[in-house]
């Protein structure tokens, strides 16, 4: 695959750009990468791309400037009739059920303030790695609010209700040492995010793509089902990988 790449305008807050089966989505609103409406659209048009480009192996999500996302803006609540109203309008157009969806694995390259939707965002996300610079947390509960972009779920199903409380419950920041603690990081906190996610990277390409995309959809199984019914659903993803429908079937007995 061809090196690709959408520039955007100074005014466009998120970049795709693809370079071989990788595809690269950059959170462009520096220095803070505030998520508002228009990054949710930019989010939304990028993972709508990455999911239809066939012979994508990667998606690394990344931003520019020395913070990945410091959450939502809240600016924009004060234009709704109530905070509620406000969120109601971001949950009619959710790119986060886009991301959870991808068929192929999603990597969130974590630098800087991390925190609210931006934690969330990388909480969907397949990997996380992160430099030692970052602060992660869900500020929400301060600000008389719950994490709306799946934070509570994905964090206790990342690391445990337990350890999840003091993030959520009480706002608590988190030190990238203590997330590669808990589970949070996929690998340890790094000095050379760049080079440690393209390590990643490499590491996922070398998966065959069905087998990697099975995996994920057999994984998804765990996080949704009830046991028997991700079993059954193992036994059917296993089946459909096994299968090798284009080569000759062997004569019958």
């Amino acid at each position: 695959m061809n090196q690709t790449s959408h520039r955007p305008t100074p005014d466009e807050p998120v970049q795709l750009c693809i370079q071989e089966s990788i595809a690269y989505i950059t959170l462009k609103r520096p220095p803070l990468n505030i998520y508002d409406l228009s990054m949710r659209d930019g989010l939304l048009e990028a993972l709508a791309a990455v999911s239809d480009i066939p012979d994508l192996k990667v998606m690394v999500l990344r931003s520019e400037g020395s913070n990945f996302c410091a959450g939502a803006d809240l600016s924009e609540f004060g234009s709704a009739a109530s905070i509620l109203d406000g969120r109601r309008i971001r949950w009619d157009r959710d790119p986060w059920g886009l991301l959870l969806a991808l068929g192929i694995p999603t990597v969130a390259a974590l630098k800087g303030i991390a925190v609210g939707s931006g934690l969330e965002m990388a909480l969907l996300c397949d990997f996380r790695v992160a430099d030692r610079s970052a602060v992660l947390g869900l500020p929400e509960t301060k600000l008389a609010m719950l994490p709306a972009a799946g934070g509570t779920q994905s964090l206790s199903a990342l690391i445990g209700t337990s350890a999840a409380f003091p993030i959520v419950g009480v706002a608590e920041t988190i030190s990238p040492d203590s997330a590669w603690e808990c589970g949070m990081l996929s690998v340890p906190p790094t000095d050379d995010l760049d080079s440690a996610v393209a390590d990643l990277v490499d590491q996922l390409l070398q998966i065959e793509p069905s087998i990697m995309t099975a995996s994920k959809r057999a994984l998804a199984g765990a996080r949704d089902l009830p046991l028997e019914q991700g079993l059954a659903l193992e036994k059917r993803v296993a089946r459909s990988v096994n299968d090798k429908p284009n080569e000759p079937a062997e004569p019958a007995d």
